[in-house]
């Protein structure tokens, strides 16, 4: 009998090992990988270099990653132009925060066709065209309503007018967040007394959004709130209404780095708002890209990446979009005057 449980006992541990050696069998293949964000000189996208740094010396990849990007100016042609030269090139993955809608797609269809594993972060292929799957920092759904929350806590029951101050009018995942804001205010009855009055687009460049932010002051006279789904058009409101003393009267909140939006939050002009880790991020795209270029994990609905620190990593349908394929990374954090400080200090 102590026999037998000895014999299934070594079977078991041979078991494990094997299934520990298959998942690992991709670290240290060699594989040709370029990071490409929206556009260079953003702070998060250098974040989530850093977190796709990071995984890169975990797996062992003796290639360097490549994080290459457009200007602001320039973001659709240039991340097609970006993603057509590394398929000249026949790289193994290109990572992509899509900023260029459905206009990216041949491009990407293109590189895929070629065997190149694409990965989207931060910001799919609306169509998911060439895209093996996209790797979503939040439920994009969630977003609408973290944003319709904090709106109206800002606000309060009394609410009031409001507008929205995006990025880029090609960026499907700030297109998303909006549409969802938009379904909650509209299904909910809490958020009644929330009147939207615009939307406009700052491309994510800081003086252009600070510009359309006192714009939107001066067309819209009982303006309360400016809701900034973008990380560059957050602190660019925030600053303009400061400069012009319109914190009393107006605030800003949507997505924002703590670290920039530290003074604002402290001085009542942003009181509260949300973010992720784009370092995770990174770190997340990275792996899954890495997996599928090794061929460790096919993206297909179920399969699992393992996915370092994160942990397993399942691939689902993605429920915003018809075609697509998601890994879902998450959470929120949402910041305000308790915790920011210590948050700009990580």
């Amino acid at each position: 009998m102590k026999a037998k449980l000895l014999a299934a006992a070594a079977a078991i541990s041979m078991l494990a090992g094997s299934v520990a050696v298959a998942q690992d069998a991709g670290a240290g293949k060699p594989v040709d990988m370029v990071l490409l964000p929206k556009y260079l000189g953003i702070i998060v996208f250098d974040q989530a270099n850093n977190g796709a740094q990071e995984a890169a010396a975990e797996l062992k990849n003796e290639r360097p990653l490549q994080f290459l990007g457009p200007t602001p100016e320039n973001s659709v042609a240039g991340q097609i132009e970006i993603v057509t030269n590394a398929t000249t090139q026949g790289v193994g993955a290109i990572m992509i925060s899509n900023n260029s809608g459905d206009q990216i797609a041949p491009a990407a269809k293109a590189a895929h066709d070629k065997g190149i594993k694409v990965v989207t972060w931060d910001s799919p292929i609306p169509s998911a065209e060439g895209e093996d799957v996209f790797v979503a920092q939040v439920d994009f759904d969630e977003t609408g309503r973290v944003l319709a929350d904090m709106a109206l806590k800002i606000l309060g029951e009394a609410g009031g007018e409001f507008a929205i101050l995006s990025g880029s009018a090609d960026a499907a995942n700030q297109n998303a967040w909006i549409k969802s804001m938009n379904e909650v205010l509209k299904s909910d009855p809490k958020f009644a007394s929330l009147k939207l009055v615009d939307t406009v687009y700052g491309n994510d460049q800081a003086e252009t959004s600070y510009n359309l932010a006192l714009a939107l002051v001066d067309k819209h006279p009982n303006l309360k709130l400016i809701v900034a789904p973008t990380t560059v058009g957050a602190p660019s409101a925030a600053k303009a209404l400061q400069d012009e003393g319109l914190c009393e009267k107006i605030k800003v909140t949507g997505l924002g780095v703590p670290s920039e939006m530290l003074s604002y939050t402290q001085n009542g002009c942003a009181p509260e708002f949300a973010l992720w880790s784009f370092k995770d991020l990174g770190y997340l795209a990275y792996q899954t890209a890495y997996a599928l270029a090794t061929g460790t994990v096919k993206a297909e609905e179920g399969a699992v990446v393992k996915a370092g620190r994160l942990g397993d990593r399942a691939i689902t349908k993605d429920p915003t979009r018809e075609k697509g394929l998601r890994i879902l990374m998450g959470p929120f954090s949402l910041y305000n005057a308790e915790n920011v400080e210590a948050a700009a200090k990580e």
